[in-house]
């Protein structure tokens, strides 16, 4: 028997060196809370990026940049891409929390940089404004309506409901089942506490009277998230809108005809002498009990004048139009 002996062929190839991607660094360019989440509900420690400093940019995702900041317990921070991006609007949130926020063109602070409208992500918005004394007469259990008085902002002015993105199924962005769950339940006190600069906070309370019924964390969870911005911009951006409404003819013309029944079509055509011909035509009402209780605004995108936003907004047929502008009491 033949023995056959093989022999094995070995080959030694180069060790073949796979290059790691050097890290990704930018400087930020304005001063940016710096978030736990990317729902911008928590800010350990309320850190920010600080102008000039340059970080790690770890990752993109849907308009937020997740940054490493080194040397904090929780260095992973999420941060709008605007942070990084010179050209972009600065937020609410970005100014010191000591420092007084303008809220519109027509009302005067201490405040020397005019805010404007953050970039938001839809192409439509829809501003809901109150009448608050129809409101708590058809409420009258609301924990807001039970001390309303003559010297409430609410008693003469506008008060903010909301600012919802379009189209109206445009709701919930990133909210868990858990957070929506308790939304729609109206266990609204159980929400998550929204990270609102002191300004913003204070005006709020002030303009949305249903703060008190924790309002402005179920608009937040089921609009503001669809928004595109951190809750310090979103209401900053409603109440700079709001204001404008509250400085303008339409306001008076509310407070004059208080007791009295108007109609749509006279509402439309103050609106049109106030913020441009045709603006009327933008703007629906809403009605219960024969009292008005809120005027829908159907805006555009882009910039912070209600002029302009009107030209770009929707035109819906309204549900009201006529209606009873309620004074103060039940």
């Amino acid at each position: 028997m033949k023995k056959i002996i093989t022999s094995a062929l070995i080959i030694t190839l180069p060790m073949v060196m796979v290059a790691k991607k050097p890290p990704v660094y930018q400087e930020a360019k304005k001063e940016c809370l710096a978030y736990n989440n990317m729902k911008h509900t928590s800010n350990t420690n309320n850190i920010k990026l600080k102008v000039g400093d340059k970080y790690r940019i770890l990752q993109s995702n849907k308009g937020q940049i997740l940054t490493l900041i080194e040397g904090e317990r929780i260095a992973q921070r999420w941060v709008d891409e605007a942070c990084f991006n010179d050209t972009s609007t600065p937020l609410v949130e970005e100014k010191k929390a000591d420092s007084k926020v303008k809220v519109s063109k027509k009302t005067t602070t201490s405040s020397t940089t005019k805010p404007s409208l953050s970039n938001f992500t839809s192409k439509q918005n829809l501003l809901a404004i109150s009448w608050q004394n129809a409101f708590c007469q058809t409420h009258q259990y609301k924990k807001e309506c039970k001390s309303m008085n003559f010297k409430d902002f609410g008693a003469s002015n506008f008060v903010l409901h909301g600012l919802w993105p379009q189209p109206r199924n445009n709701q919930y962005c990133n909210v868990s089942k858990k957070e929506i769950g308790k939304d729609k339940n109206k266990q609204w006190y159980k929400l998550e506490k929204l990270d609102l600069n002191s300004t913003v906070r204070s005006e709020l309370s002030k303009v949305m009277p249903g703060y008190s019924s924790n309002l402005h964390k179920h608009e937040w969870i089921k609009h503001g998230t669809c928004y595109g911005t951190p809750a310090n911009a979103y209401y900053n951006d409603a109440m700079i809108l709001l204001t404008q409404v509250n400085s303008s003819a339409v306001q008076k013309y509310f407070k004059l005809n208080i007791g009295k029944t108007v109609r749509l079509k006279e509402i439309r055509q103050v609106f049109d002498k106030e913020f441009g011909k045709g603006a009327g035509k933008h703007v629906t009402m809403n009605c219960k009990k024969g009292l008005i209780t809120e005027l829908w605004l159907h805006l555009g995108k882009g910039g912070d004048d209600l002029n302009g936003l009107f030209t770009k907004g929707e035109t819906p047929k309204s549900r009201c139009h006529k209606g009873r502008v309620d004074p103060v009491g039940f």
